[in-house]
């Protein structure tokens, strides 16, 4: 048996829903009651931490601005030494049901009240919010950032958003965390990646030298024979893991760069060409018959 072209008929009610986008209630079914309340909006912040910050974690007072309950009228909406009254359009149920005839029959159609806006409920507007039971408002607040985050993460404060419409609960602060690049350190992850230049002398005979880490300066050292494009390990010298409790840190990667001069002065050609006889001696060896 043939249905009607576009639709799949394994719910009825998806049908109506494709027609009158879930607003209406068929016979018995159709949904009644007041508007709940509707949290208020988020709030969003962007701050900006410096490196290191980011790395071990650090505290911040930030100043925002946001919809705070109203004073004046407690966030109730309402003028001070009146009182609200029910609507007489919705007799205070906050919706309207409309009957509506269609080709698949009769429906109920609901809507929200248009003169009390849901609430169920007529009252004289507060002078100082204009019955909107908010106002707008500058606050600090203290935040932890904790030790590891990294660019692009998101801190939710929970209850520092924008109050909601006559005493409804607010909505949260969402700060997005932009981290400041660091001239000499790269992060991936919970790793540290930085850059050396030393001498081919240094590569050849080995020596020590000072890094810097997110710890501070330390002490590297350069074994003999290092090669151009080695990367050292300097082992839990990285970022904290993100929430571990176990104080667990990543690495710092020391990618080696050998600097080969372009021009060298007689004294140091000489010693050069006195190195490369010796290692090609070295590297035929004597003769055996």
């Amino acid at each position: 048996m043939g249905g009607m072209g576009g639709f799949n008929a394994t719910n009825p009610m998806d049908i109506f829903e494709s027609f009158f986008g879930g607003g209406f209630g068929m016979g018995g079914f159709g949904g009644g009651g007041r508007a709940q309340e509707r949290p208020g909006d988020n709030e969003t912040y962007e701050l900006q931490l410096d490196f290191l910050d980011a790395v071990f974690g650090c505290k911040k007072e930030l100043e925002i601005m946001h919809l705070t309950g109203c004073k004046t009228c407690t966030g109730s909406g309402v003028k001070p030494g009146t009182q609200a009254t029910t609507c007489t359009m919705c007799q205070g149920t906050g919706q309207l049901i409309q009957a509506v005839r269609t080709p698949l029959g009769a429906f109920q159609q609901v809507t929200t009240c248009g003169r009390c806006e849901g609430l169920g409920q007529s009252f004289t507007a507060c002078e100082k919010c204009g019955g909107d039971g908010r106002e707008r408002e500058t606050k600090r607040i203290q935040l932890t950032v904790p030790a590891g985050i990294d660019n692009g993460a998101r801190l939710r404060v929970k209850g520092e958003g924008n109050a909601g419409r006559r005493g409804a609960p607010p909505g949260d602060l969402i700060v997005y965390i932009r981290v400041k690049e660091h001239p000499e350190l790269r992060r991936e992850g919970i790793d540290i990646h930085s850059d050396i230049e030393i001498s081919y002398v240094d590569a050849i005979l080995g020596s020590q030298v000072k890094v810097t880490t997110v710890d501070g300066p330390v002490e590297l050292k350069i074994p003999a024979g290092t090669q151009p494009g080695t990367t050292l390990l300097m082992a839990k010298r990285g970022v904290p893991r993100l929430g571990a409790s176990n104080q667990v840190r990543g690495n710092h990667n020391v990618h080696v760069r050998v600097n080969i001069p372009k021009q060298l002065n007689a004294d140091e050609r000489k010693l050069v060409e006195q190195l490369k006889e010796l290692h090609s001696k070295a590297r035929v060896g004597p003769f055996r018959f």
